[in-house]
């Protein structure tokens, strides 16, 4: 069973589900008790029979990232330095729990997608965006810094594209964010879901532990020496030869007919 929360919408449909953020009224900010429900929902996840996940906002708008009420309180109240260390560090916790879930996932961007929002836009495995969504990183704008989101800004767009929308606070529009690797597809905003359903039928027709054993290799890689990556390649490969999953999969493939993934 996973958490509910008055603070996300989920949409299961057999193996997928849909993550929508609520508060379109406020361009879906990742308030704090947003990013609560978050971590309970990505620590739920891995056990969970789902093998797609989709981020998604209502009302047209996907995420203006942190919440400047929030922000505005920590500076006109008693918050101590130590208090936003510890704030700031939540924030990453979040964006951490993303990146490593087992599943799928796309961010299904439309609106917008600011600071934070961008942040957890890089996050996703792939990014289909609708035509006329606007991209940047804000914060210099209001003299703050996208210090936690950075690492995955700089991994989904390298370092000089990532330097200078940080640094300038630019807003882009889809096409340049397509151009800059940011997003992978752009649809007609009426065509999101049908994207997303394509997405989906390809993802279904994937192994789920095998995807997961991937997306957790490529986690690990950047942090690894040569002889590490090597070693948890060759280990990795060994279990997934020697696992039911490509023992149908390899039967199917030979039968010609479709795999029946256990949980997929």
């Amino acid at each position: 069973m996973l958490p509910q929360s008055q603070h996300l919408e989920l949409e299961q449909d057999g193996s997928w589900l849909t993550v929508w953020f609520n508060e379109p009224e406020r361009r879906n900010p990742l308030t704090n008790a947003r990013v609560d429900a978050l971590l309970d929902l990505c620590a739920a996840l891995p056990n969970a029979p789902i093998q797609g996940v989709t981020f998604r906002g209502r009302g047209g708008i996907f995420c203006a990232g942190g919440d400047l009420k929030s922000f505005k309180s920590s500076f006109d109240g008693p918050a101590s330095q130590d208090d936003i260390v510890r704030l700031s560090l939540r924030a990453a916790d979040l964006f951490d729990a993303v990146a490593a879930l087992p599943q799928f996932t796309v961010m299904a961007v439309e609106g917008a997608a600011m600071a934070g929002g961008l942040g957890l836009t890089c996050i996703g495995d792939m990014i289909v965006a609708s035509e006329g969504t606007r991209f940047s990183l804000s914060e210099t704008r209001i003299g703050l810094t996208p210090a936690q989101i950075a690492p995955f800004v700089v991994t989904r767009l390298g370092m000089p594209a990532a330097r200078r929308l940080m640094l300038t606070g630019a807003t882009v529009d889809v096409q340049e964010a397509k151009r800059l690797g940011l997003v992978d597809q752009i649809v007609a905003p009426e065509e999101m879901d049908n994207a997303i359903e394509e997405v989906q039928a390809m993802i279904r027709s994937t192994a789920p532990q095998a995807m997961a054993t991937i997306k957790r290799q490529l986690n690990e890689m950047p942090f690894q020496t040569r002889e590490q990556q090597r070693q948890m390649a060759a280990k990795s490969f060994a279990e997934r030869l020697l696992s039911d999953e490509a023992k149908e999969g390899i039967s199917a493939f030979l039968n010609k007919r479709k795999p029946n993934w256990a949980g997929g």
